[in-house]
Parts: structure tokens; sequence; C-alpha cells
């Protein structure tokens, strides 16, 4: 039997390099860039939680009319407090014993990779598995936790004041995916996210 298996979107950041508009409800070829991130996770998951700012859920509950997956929201007590918030608040709010956690500008978000990722933390028991590239940068905006866990490690991160976001798996029994392993399961596209109105475009033509 599989457990419930959550995603968490993470909207709540100010897109200030995107200019005056929400890019998370941006139409990016014709689609609002966080149903595009969220169609993509329709294959290995059973439930979304959006994490966003009050003021952002109007759209974005309209960008997701008719989405397949039950969908629901956590919102930000207090906004622009960071991703460590935006994810444990984000994490707190699912129903599965694991979640994978995407930000919102990845809409080439690839649902094999993803479903290697719980795989793993369902096989070896543990709280978080983050892919890491040879860059040395960990992508923990496309990783899985284990939902009550992460939650909790990033209450206690904000509470001694760390906002760094690998503060929280300090606390945490954590694996390492590395890039080869990314590539034998997806490919580094699935990383790809779109900061700028350039990213944005860019990504539109390959739609």
């Amino acid at each position: 039997m599989t457990h419930l298996r959550s995603a968490v979107i993470i909207a709540g950041g100010r897109s200030t390099r995107f200019g005056d508009a929400d890019k998370a409800v941006a139409e990016l070829a014709g689609t609002p860039m966080i149903r595009r991130v969220a169609d993509r996770l329709v294959p290995v998951v059973d439930e979304l939680v959006v994490n966003c700012r009050t003021d952002q859920r109007e759209a974005i509950d309209s960008a997701m009319s008719g989405f397949e997956l039950p969908v629901r929201y956590a919102l930000d007590s207090e906004p622009d407090a960071g991703p460590v918030a935006g994810i444990g608040t984000g994490l707190g709010a699912c129903r599965g014993e694991y979640a994978v956690v995407v930000a919102c500008d990845m809409p080439f978000v690839e649902a094999e990779l993803v479903r290697y990722l719980f795989e793993r933390a369902e096989s070896d028991g543990v709280d978080a598995v983050v892919p890491k590239l040879e860059d040395g940068w960990y992508q923990t905006t496309q990783a899985v936790y284990r939902a009550e866990s992460m939650a909790a490690a990033c209450a206690d991160a904000l509470e001694r004041g760390e906002h760094k976001i690998l503060a929280p798996l300090d606390e945490l029994e954590w694996v390492v995916v590395s890039e080869v392993e990314v590539r034998a399961h997806g490919s580094l596209d699935t990383f790809e996210n779109c900061n700028t109105r350039e990213e944005f475009e860019a990504a539109e033509a390959r739609f």
C-alpha cells in the first residue's frame, strides 16, 4: 500500500525581479505558471497545498480552477518571512507523511525525479531527500520532506533567528541526491526557474 503523498507549491515570495506582476499567476504560454507546476506533479502526488500570501489567494484559486487533485491553502501568517517560513507553513498543512516542496517558478519540474525522491525518502526512512548539483547548490525547493518533522524544524530554526534554508536540516536525518542520480531519473531542466522576464520568455518559447 502506498502512503498518501503531498505536494507543497511555495508561491508567497515577492517576485521583485519579475516587475509588478505576481509571477505565480503570470501566463506562461497561455497557462498560469503555478498551474503548469501543479499539472506536472499530478502523476506523483495525492493532494496539493499552496503556500501563499492572503492577497494572492483569489488569483491563485482562479489559476487552479478545475485542477484534478484536492487543493488546500496554507497562508503566510506574516508575509515576506522568507522561504523557511513558507516551507514550514506549507508542510504544516499536509496530510501525507512525505511531501515534495516545489517553488512556483519551476515549470519544468519532472514527475519521474519527484517519484524517485519520494521512493528514496520512504525506503530510507529519512526526514529529507535533497538534490545537490555539482556546482554546490542544494535544491531545497525541489526536495521531499517528512512533513511534520521539517515543519517543526523550520519553526525551531526561525525561533533561533536562522533564516537560511539549510538551517532546519541541521536537526533532521537527511540524504543528498547527487547530480548523477538526478540525471538518471530526469534532466537538470527540472530545476530551471523563471525569476526574470527574460527567463520567463525563454521558458515560454519552449512551451
